[in-house]
């Protein structure tokens, strides 16, 4: 006889509250389609179903970051669809709550008995660090996606060059600002995330480069928090009416475009932000969002699933290539989102 995961596990697992397991294991309104997805395909997985025809499939976890980060979302969901579209493949998504670094290591060091390949989205910090080490010590191929950790001896890494994107988004500000002079606004997602620093980095080195005449009046972190985005650019706004553009380097970009949109300023404030989504895509249609710097979160997915399984099966022709950079403006939006 099958047993019925508990609400919690399921919870933990998914990286979602009970409340939101309640609703989807009911079908109860309130909850996205993706997540809906995701925590459906958690609850199946602990429940066994389909595992027999899965037995001998590869076994992989990957732990991603949880809350309302839409990209992240459809990361997850992609990496899900990998498993279903394949066959081979046994997998198993971790949502973790917040930007902790030590929960993230608790995970990591908590994995199901079996797990083959590890893949993650993780803060470069010392305890993460640790526990990606101690997994390749016991012999594990561990992959990075989206955002790199240094110095741990990971196989791989999926995703975009970050500081290139980050000089991108400035060139591209620039550009949509010729010969101006003023003040340009910098959201930071989380800057303990590697990718989110180095987009930072590379955005403030080609404006002192290509166009000095812009300058960065106010740097906000806000944890990659919609709510807290919206906060601060409301502020901002308030404080700076000169304000030229905003840089949103991570989440939080559906927050920006509130505060632009109520301020009245959707239409002269230039608004870069990342990753194509839902949101991305109404705001690039609206005239909020000037352009969005996508890393294909269809191609991300099948990439780590692709190299992780290789890996565990000792391949030797494992590719190393990043992930292509891709400008969307309203005019180029793809379809395949």
């Amino acid at each position: 006889m099958t047993l019925r995961p508990k609400l919690e596990e399921i919870a933990r697992v998914a990286g979602v509250s009970k409340a939101t397991v309640d609703r989807v294991l009911n079908n109860r309104a309130g909850v996205q389609g993706h997540t809906r997805a995701h925590v459906l395909a958690v609850a199946n997985e602990l429940s066994g179903l389909g595992s027999s025809a899965r037995a001998n499939s590869v076994a992989l976890d990957f732990v991603l970051p949880g809350g309302d980060n839409e990209f992240i979302a459809d990361l997850a969901s992609q990496i899900e669809h990998q498993m279903r579209k394949r066959g081979d493949v046994d997998i198993r998504v971790h949502r973790v709550e917040g930007i902790d670094p030590d929960e993230i290591a608790t995970r990591l060091a908590t994995l199901r008995p079996g797990c083959q390949g590890v893949g993650l989205v993780g803060l470069d910090s010392p305890s993460v660090r640790e526990a990606v080490r101690k997994l390749i010590a016991s012999g594990l191929p561990v992959l990075t996606l989206v955002s790199d950790i240094t110095h741990v001896g990971r196989f791989n890494y999926v995703g975009i060059d970050n500081r290139a994107a980050g000089r991108l988004a400035g060139y591209l500000i620039g550009r949509f600002l010729p010969g101006a002079a003023g003040k340009v606004a910098l959201i930071a997602g989380a800057l303990a995330y590697r990718g989110h620093e180095e987009r930072e980095m590379g955005f403030r080195h080609v404006l002192r480069e290509r166009f000095p005449n812009l300058s960065i009046t106010a740097e906000r972190e806000v944890q990659e928090s919609a709510d807290r985005a919206y906060s601060e650019v409301k502020n901002l706004l308030a404080e700076h009416q000169d304000l030229k553009a905003i840089y949103c380097i991570g989440a939080g970009q559906d927050g920006v475009g509130r505060a632009l949109v109520e301020s009245g300023r959707e239409n002269d404030v230039v608004f870069i932000g990342h990753d194509l989504t839902d949101h991305s895509r109404a705001a690039l249609l609206s005239g909020v969002m000037d352009a969005v710097i996508d890393q294909n979160s269809i191609v991300e997915g099948r990439e780590a699933v692709d190299r992780l399984v290789r890996a565990v099966r000792q391949d030797q022709d494992i590719s190393t290539a990043t992930v292509r950079i891709q400008s969307v403006f309203r005019e180029n939006i793809p379809s395949d989102v």
